[in-house]
């Protein structure tokens, strides 16, 4: 297995599938406490009538999404420590990209290690996928709707931007080795199934929720420098959970700026 603190992964030895006859279930929420921050938002620079239909002349970064009722969306929650269970039956719809008015769709992807991402744009600009971390990529997306897939072969942590003038364009996958991920949804809830029966520590990760200022990037397009959001490092918080057999356990996690 591998852990995910602040973007930085380390090996601790290989999941094994096995058939889980009496496993528990574990479910629960990720909330915000206090006030929410204003969203982080950069100024379009780029195509305003492709990324910027409404002519809002900025876009939401996305970095930060807490629904009424003060769920925290896209934050992975994991079993850190879980070394058996059963087999990889992570959601399709986190292994599918699509580039839609400039903006990453889903904004947090999960992908098996060793398997298949799939990239697509429904925009008709150029965009190029820009992939560092535990997958180095840069593919460009000339047409629309025609899929490119890669294999995700490292576990680990994979920033996503597009460099090819659309600096907002930011988006987060975690390349993982079992299936107990999930990413909560506008509601903050998270759930596991299947989990044998045992003690785990269950982690909530946040890709970060701060802009920070800008850097200066290169337009592979332009040649010309162009500024870059930069954001705050990722944050997690950990808990322990007791499974026993064909049993619920629920965690809540209570996350703020503090």
């Amino acid at each position: 297995m591998f852990l995910f603190a602040a973007g930085v992964v380390s090996a601790q030895g290989d999941y094994k599938v096995i058939s889980v006859s009496d496993g528990g279930t574990i479910s629960g929420t990720v909330k915000w406490s206090g006030t929410v921050p204003h969203a982080a938002a950069f100024p379009v620079t780029k195509d305003a009538q492709i990324c910027d239909p409404d002519s809002k002349k900025s876009v939401d970064l996305e970095r930060l999404i807490v629904g009424s009722g003060g769920g925290v969306a896209n934050t992975v929650v994991y079993l850190k420590n879980i070394s058996s269970g059963k087999a990889m039956d992570l959601p399709e719809q986190r292994r599918h990209l699509d580039q839609k008015r400039c903006r990453y769709i889903p904004h947090i992807l999960l992908v098996p290690e060793n398997g298949t991402l799939s990239m697509m744009s429904s925009d008709a600009t150029l965009h190029t996928i820009h992939m560092d971390g535990s997958a180095t990529f840069n593919l460009p997306f000339p047409f629309t709707d025609r899929v490119t897939s890669r294999t995700m072969s490292n576990p680990g942590l994979v920033h996503l931007r597009c460099n090819g003038g659309h600096v907002w364009m930011n988006a987060e996958m975690m390349v993982v080795p079992h299936p107990y991920y999930d990413v909560t949804d506008e509601s903050g809830r998270f759930e596991f199934t299947d989990v044998p029966p045992g003690t785990y520590q269950i982690v909530a990760w946040h890709e970060g929720w701060s802009l920070l200022g800008k850097e200066h990037a290169y337009d592979v397009l332009t040649e010309r420098s162009v500024q870059r959001p930069v954001f705050s490092e990722p944050r997690t918080w950990e808990k322990s959970v007791t499974v026993s057999g064909n049993n619920m356990s629920t965690v809540e996690f209570t996350i703020s700026n503090k």
